[in-house]
């Protein structure tokens, strides 16, 4: 299958409109992230309060990503749109009033109920933590745990935002969550200890949550108090949300067993992971993320009208997009994995140790960048097909990878994590793609594939590139200073994205070309914006 990149419908110009504006708050979102990340590594280093920082996530974790996280889009924005087509925008926002209400209730329960029972649950989590740092764990997941009921709330209004393409306040929502911890880091902290960064967290929060308001007032979108278990799309919701529920609470069980793993190793070893997931998770969220989320509203409107050639033409296209963006950047994150931890982390208590172990396994997850970035897409497929099934029984032969890896690669420690969490990864997206594959035929396979290889090779050129320069620049900077390593991983990095779009001109990629339209369409606008005017 063979696309024209020179015609470009409406749909696809909202892809990239929306893709652009995530994209673009992603990356801000992220930075704002790493900035937090060195925060807390440069108060603390890599010892018990991150590790009991990032545990006591878990709690607060489960109950929110198993309900409302992923779930919640999934189940509800088909439904919407369903809804919003077939009987009027009005009758779809009193669905979206009935599942906020029952949500808020639920989630209100399950918090309480967790906060109770968090000295015996922070146990299971973290077997291996000293009485200190468990005592701690349990006090911050409760303070914490308020922040679950806030994000419930704050997730069903960006699921209706998404249904309407309207991107701009979703995608500020978590840049100003980042801002409430890094105030929780500078104006909480001094006053409360390391129980500040729980109250960062709420009021994360609740930023998120207050930016999304005037957004919803805009599309005429007012709450009420709607309760209704026998509505059909409440029905449909909880339907689809059943599955969907079901594979989150599996992943989560998922990331227990591994924090519990992981807590029995030495001392800053969770804090260490989680700090390299973290950047890890980088170009997952801008590129993977903000492309799913732009084009599933689309994807599930070409669903619901029968129009599968759109859908395959969509879903074809953002693959071999994400897979443009993310394919050399796994390369470059595995190259340059020290220098990227140290000048990001390293500074006050994050010392040369804590920076090998945060290398090491981030070197194991830049292998899994690809698949975590194609997944959301994937996934979205499915559910914009409203099946919810398939992507749960995925994820349960992944995590049952996962976990008998864990044990299997015991003795290498924290690189053992690293590679259960690539293979399981890895699985997941093949077993997914393969379904897929089956169901709607052809995907536009020859033509993706076509593209793969010339990636690959750019790839592998820029890592090349990137690899040659560490050695070159070393010996002309003072290695044992921020300046030095920075300038390093800056020039290494810059001479692989050099090849990488060297070799992609080369081969005359179509989404080069793409990138080179943007950008000149951006560039003019801006020049326009700057033009005197005689009005």
């Amino acid at each position: 299958m063979r696309f024209n990149y020179d015609v470009i419908n409406n749909g696809r110009d909202s892809v990239t409109k929306g893709a652009l504006i995530v994209a673009s708050f992603g990356i801000l979102s992220r930075f704002l992230g790493l900035l937090r990340d060195r925060l807390l590594a440069s108060t603390w280093g890599a010892n018990e309060i991150l590790d009991a920082y990032y545990a006591a996530f878990k709690i607060p974790d489960f109950i929110f990503n198993s309900l409302v996280l992923g779930a919640l889009a999934s189940a509800l924005i088909p439904i919407f749109i369903q809804y919003r087509e077939n009987k009027g925008t009005a009758q779809a926002y009193e669905l979206v009033n009935k599942i906020l209400n029952l949500l808020i209730v639920v989630l209100l329960g399950a918090a309480v109920m967790a906060a109770i029972a968090s000295p015996w649950l922070v146990k299971i989590i973290a077997p291996g933590f000293s009485l200190y740092t468990l005592t701690l764990t349990s006090q911050l997941t409760r303070v914490m745990l308020l922040a679950v009921v806030i994000f419930g709330a704050s997730n069903v209004l960006s699921s209706v935002l998404q249904a309407q393409q309207r991107l701009t306040a979703f995608a500020l929502a978590p840049v100003l969550y980042n801002v409430g911890i890094i105030a929780g880091l500078i104006l909480f902290v001094p006053m409360f200890g390391p129980y500040g960064l729980a109250w960062g967290v709420v009021l994360g929060s609740l930023l998120h949550l207050l930016v999304q308001l005037p957004a919803m007032r805009k599309i005429n979108w007012r709450w009420q108090p709607l309760f209704s278990f026998k509505d059909t799309g409440v029905r449909q919701v909880l339907a689809l949300l059943g599955p969907r529920t079901l594979g989150l609470v599996a992943s989560q069980i998922n990331q227990i067993i591994t924090v519990g793993f992981v807590s029995s190793l030495a001392v800053g070893s969770l804090a260490a992971f989680s700090l390299a997931l973290n950047l890890h998770s980088f170009s997952i969220n801008v590129f993977g993320v903000s492309l799913a989320i732009a084009v599933f509203p689309l994807l599930s409107q070409a669903f619901s009208t029968s129009q599968p050639s759109d859908f395959i033409h969509h879903f074809s296209l953002n693959l071999r997009r994400i897979l443009f963006y993310v394919m050399p950047l796994s390369v470059l994150f595995l190259v340059l994995r020290a220098q990227l931890v140290r000048v990001v982390l390293g500074s006050g208590a994050f010392d040369w140790s804590d920076t090998i172990a945060t290398a090491q396994v981030l070197g194991f997850l830049a292998l899994a960048i690809v698949s975590d970035s194609l997944l959301p897409l994937v996934a979205r497929a499915f559910y914009a097909l409203k099946d919810t099934k398939t992507p749960v029984i995925a994820a349960l032969v992944s995590i049952t990878v996962n976990f008998a890896l864990l044990f299997i690669l015991r003795p290498f420690a924290l690189s053992g994590v690293g590679i259960a969490y690539v293979c399981s990864s890895v699985i997941n997206l093949v077993i997914l793609i393969a379904i897929l594959g089956q169901r709607l035929g052809n995907l536009g396979s020859s033509w993706i594939i076509a593209g793969i290889w010339q990636m690959v090779l750019g790839s592998l050129v820029a890592g090349s590139a990137a690899y040659g320069t560490l050695y070159l620049v070393a010996p002309q900077v003072d290695m044992n200073t921020f300046i030095g390593i920075f300038t390093q991983g800056l020039l290494a990095g810059l001479a692989g994205v050099v090849s990488y779009l060297v070799i992609s001109l080369a081969f005359n990629l179509a989404e080069i070309h793409f990138v080179r339209r943007w950008l000149a369409s951006a560039w003019q606008s801006l020049s326009n914006k700057h033009k005197p005017s005689l009005s």
